[in-house]
């Protein structure tokens, strides 16, 4: 039966355009989205902007303007972004609307109701000069720990401390430069510790099936304090005093609900405006928003980052069930994304701007293979690394997947009036493609995108061989070989199709200009169960992608060092609060920056002469590493499993400073094949793959794209 389902991605902030931590998040979401579709499952994927708080009030005053026309802007900006990049929203809504203030003061009646709001007086530290209470990252100070000056109110960047702001010494403003003052005031809290709020989340926990490291991170914020005897989880402030942009609480004049409250009921703000303005009806769901989410069978999913866990797991759900309201079905969570393995820091300025890869002509849906390439079900950072892009994207789309088309289907339009013959695969490729929808559906369903990539790929490698076996090129010139041609050239545009078909989630726009081009729906799971027929007519092939030019990619790193570390202080200050490290709050606009500046490269001396004859002794191959390791026993070497094509080998390298197990998986490169095995106290060594370096750097050797396991270097 088909399923309905809503899903939402994390809302982003509305201070500053979206970076690469939005797209990760985005992405995650979208390719769940698009396969379920594909599937004939009814999706309303929906999402919006996050713009209240103080951080919004305040840079609109710096820049002389209103909140709303900051929101307004820095939105179309967002808007623009996310639909560069492929993402199939269904609405996109934002948290300043009608919709967010009848539902937000709805949900805090309803939890009012349920005896679940109490008033506290709290003392916060007060700017006299500005006039309000001052957020943690707006007080500066020395470290209760360490002494370092001009630190911020919740941790030191120099010691790594995390503290209360009235524990910082000499305090003063970050707004003024003003000596704040400790100040009390009424503010309303959710009492999140209430025994029938922590029972629900111990019984939610239990029945959904969350991520492994989500359900271990709830048991730790739901256990026993044994220095209290009660419960580790606090009540929460739900609560900030004027001046303030956001959504005001009823019968509490000059209160405003904490932007964390009203930012996830944005999500079911969007769907309702989504509803109401028609859209839903057009995609088939005829009931009203409330009917809607009424319904039992309906499955509600967020997409999110681990530095939003708390806000997702605990407050949310529990907001949604005393509110009398629909709780999730699953949040989905994924790691943050790193560059060249270290963190992404603002204070660095290391971070990827989609709008300047946009800007610069870089295919968006690059970014979404290699992405997706890397996400998978747990809670696991991913890593950008600029060379491995460049190499993954040349290898795996064009040398693989857009290779097997551009070599067989000009010949159907050429030869045979763009007339398919039926196409014949042999017995054990076929078996490969038969098995493939139902293993690759599983991955997409599980969120294990990196899986389905790796299975997609091996498909291709199958698919490439046929074609190299059969040569079609050679079968063209030689006379009373059409028949032959044209079944060669079918059968490869037919595996070929399948790719494309199982690709759709993670490349819409590419699957969407082959489809048209070789007649089919892309967009159809089912398409790929289809056997082509003889006579199938497809238009002349056209160029489909083109490969990443390292020049590009140079032009992506470069503005970092100029314009990057300019803007750090406005990012820290505009950041949304967050549980840990807010990886949708950045103000400025960030490129990539390596962490360090580049080593001088030693060049050694050439060795001394040696024939050909020596040269020819070597057994030079491609192989594809398909799978890595860490070898506990050894903190310099990787375990590789290598495919030569006609045999597997392992081979021990000491590439571990420079390569994660995870990101080598799929890769090809280059291996000594007839080197003698060499036993170590952890198994035997069957070969050697070779690197560069210089005693910097190591640099794993890959062939170029078109390459096959086994084949001969010479």
């Amino acid at each position: 039966m088909p399923r309905k389902i809503f899903v939402t991605t994390a809302l982003p902030y509305a201070n500053g355009p979206l970076h690469i931590g939005h797209i990760v998040d985005q992405l995650y979401g979208d390719i769940w989205v698009r396969f379920q579709r594909m599937q004939g499952h009814e999706v309303h994927f929906v999402c919006a902007g996050d713009t209240h708080g103080a951080p919004i009030m305040l840079r609109a005053e710096a820049e002389g303007i209103s909140p709303e026309a900051l929101i307004a802007r820095v939105g179309a900006e967002h808007d623009a972004d996310w639909r560069a990049f492929l993402m199939s929203y269904d609405h996109w809504h934002s948290t300043h609307s009608p919709e967010n203030v009848a539902l937000s003061q709805d949900i805090y009646k309803k939890l009012k109701a349920a005896k679940l709001i109490v008033s506290k007086e709290v003392e916060q530290f007060f700017d006299p000069v500005k006039g309000m209470f001052l957020p943690d990252r707006y007080i500066k100070g020395e470290c209760p720990k360490c002494a370092a000056r001009d630190q911020y109110g919740d941790s030191c960047e120099n010691c790594g401390a995390v503290y209360a702001p009235t524990d910082l010494k000499n305090p003063y403003s970050a707004l003024t430069g003003a000596k704040p003052v400790l100040k009390k005031s009424e503010h309303f809290f959710f009492k999140l510790s209430d025994k029938k709020c922590v029972q629900f989340l111990q019984e939610w926990t239990k029945e959904t099936p969350l991520q492994t490291e989500v359900v271990n991170k709830l048991a730790e914020w739901l256990a026993d304090d044994k220095e209290t005897g009660g419960k580790k989880i606090n009540d929460w402030d739900i609560s900030r005093d004027a001046p303030y942009f956001g959504i005001e609480i009823p019968d509490a004049p000059g209160k405003y609900f904490y932007v964390w409250l009203d930012a996830p009921v944005g999500y079911l703000a969007s769907l309702k405006a989504y509803f109401e303005s028609g859209k839903a009806r057009a995609n088939g769901e005829k009931r009203s928003f409330d009917e809607f989410m009424a319904d039992d069978d309906v499955e509600q999913y967020h997409f999110i980052g681990k530095d939003i866990v708390y806000f997702h797991t605990l407050f949310w759900p529990a907001m949604l069930k005393f509110a009398g309201r629909k709780v999730p079905n699953n949040v989905f969570v994924h790691g943050f994304i790193t560059f060249n393995s270290e963190k992404m820091s603002k204070s660095r300025g290391t971070g990827v701007s989609p709008h300047h890869y946009i800007k610069l002509g870089l295919n968006p849906e690059w970014m979404r293979y290699y992405i997706a390439a890397k996400l998978n079900d747990k809670v696991e950072d991913l890593d950008f690394n600029p060379d491995d892009f460049i190499a993954r994207v040349n290898s795996d789309l064009i040398g693989k997947y857009v290779n097997i088309a551009s070599r067989a289907a000009g010949f159907i339009s050429k030869k045979f009036d763009g007339k398919l013959g039926k196409p014949q695969l042999p017995k054990e490729i076929a078996r490969e493609f038969a098995g493939a929808a139902d293993e690759i559906s599983g991955y997409y369903d599980g969120r294990e995108y990196g899986k389905a990539i790796r299975k997609i790929m091996t498909l291709a490698d199958l698919a490439n061989q046929y074609v190299d076996t059969n040569k079609p090129w050679e079968l063209a010139k030689k006379e009373g070989s059409e028949a032959e041609l044209l079944t060669v050239c079918s059968t490869a545009v037919a595996m070929f199709r399948d790719l494309t078909v199982y690709l759709a989630p993670v490349l819409p726009q590419l699957a969407a200009t082959a489809g048209v081009m070789f007649n089919f729906d892309a967009f159809d799971w089912k398409t790929a169960a289809k056997p082509l027929k003889e006579g199938h007519e497809i238009k002349p092939y056209k160029h489909l992608m083109g490969r990443i030019d390292s020049k590009q990619i140079d032009a992506l790193l470069e503005p970092a060092a100029t314009d990057a570390n300019k803007k750090t202080e406005t990012a820290k200050a505009d950041a949304k609060p967050a549980n840990g490290e807010a990886h949708v709050a950045v103000a400025a606009e960030f490129a990539l920056v390596p962490p360090e500046p580049p080593k001088p490269v030693i060049i050694q001396p050439i060795a001394e002469t040696i024939s050909i004859d020596d040269f020819a002794r070597l057994d030079l191959r491609v192989a594809k590493i398909l799978d890595a390791e860490l070898v506990v026993e050894a903190d310099k070497l990787l375990r590789l499993t290598l495919d030569l094509g006609i045999e597997q080998r392992t081979v021990f390298a000491g590439i571990r400073s420079a390569y994660r197990p995870k990101d080598l998986v799929g890769r090809y490169t280059v291996m000594v094949a007839n080197l003698a095995p060499r036993k170590m106290r952890f198994g035997e060594s069957q070969g050697m793959v070779l690197a560069a370096g210089d005693g910097t750097g190591i640099y794993l050797l890959a062939p170029d794209a078109g390459a096959v396991p086994g084949m001969r270097i010479k």
